[in-house]
């Protein structure tokens, strides 16, 4: 059995936001995210084929869905974003790395 943790391999400084699929299925994919200050591309949406669970595990991030409010997040905090709901990160924390973990199903 391989044990991994999801806090670990965290470069100190990262130039571009760090995608990575954790698992793999027909079904669904867990990514991992690392984010420092980064953001959506200005004018970007989001618009995904499938629903996507986001929880957030350290750091924060703003949340903006098109025509609707904002949501910020904090560690603990997770939400379901629903297929083809348009939405973009404005911001995540410049000083604390924003570790999220997603499920996309």
């Amino acid at each position: 059995m391989n044990i991994k943790n999801i806090f670990d391999d965290i470069p100190l400084k990262i130039e571009d936001e760090i995608f990575e699929d954790i698992l793999e299925t027909d079904d669904f994919i867990v990514e991992r995210i690392i984010s420092e200050g980064h953001a959506s591309p200005p004018d970007f949406w989001y618009d995904q084929k499938i629903n996507e669970f986001v929880v957030l595990l350290t750091g924060s991030a703003k949340v903006d869905f098109e025509n609707e409010e904002s949501v910020i997040l904090k560690p603990g905090d997770y939400l379901i974003i629903p297929a083809h709901k348009k939405h973009r990160v404005d911001w995540t924390d410049p000083n604390i790395k924003t570790l999220w973990l997603t499920i996309h199903y």
